[in-house]
């Protein structure tokens, strides 16, 4: 059954700021309804949204990012961070057992990451 828990995101966070603290990306995490990590990156100092591999559809100053597609979407320092940032998430016991065949879903936890905010954008710094 998933569950997070503020222990985990303890680990969490210092996988990800020994990751991504060097690189200038500063990042916000937040436990929601204790079965997810959320990753949501602020800033950075270069454009994030202008590595995407295809324009979206939408002008706008932040996106939700597909943990599981995000190596077909993005290129250069963005998906490198991306990466980063993935496995960084799953350093806290991460574990995925589903089989969506059979409708069975066993994960440690689940996990979003974004690029900016719908009320707080990302930012070039």
């Amino acid at each position: 059954m998933a569950y997070m828990n503020q222990e985990k995101k303890a680990v969490i966070k210092a996988s990800l700021d020994k990751a991504l603290k060097p690189l200038g990306v500063k990042f916000s995490l937040r436990v929601r309804h204790h079965t997810a990590i959320v990753c949501t990156i602020k800033s950075a100092p270069w454009d994030m949204l202008a590595d995407r591999k295809s324009p979206s559809q939408f002008d706008r100053d932040y996106e939700q990012v597909n943990p599981y597609w995000f190596q077909d979407h993005y290129e250069g320092k963005t998906l490198d961070v991306l990466t980063k940032v993935v496995d960084a998430i799953k350093s806290a016991d991460y574990y995925d057992e589903s089989d969506a065949m059979i409708d069975y879903f066993n994960t440690a936890y689940y996990f979003d990451i974004n690029i900016g905010d719908y009320d707080k954008p990302f930012q070039v710094k």
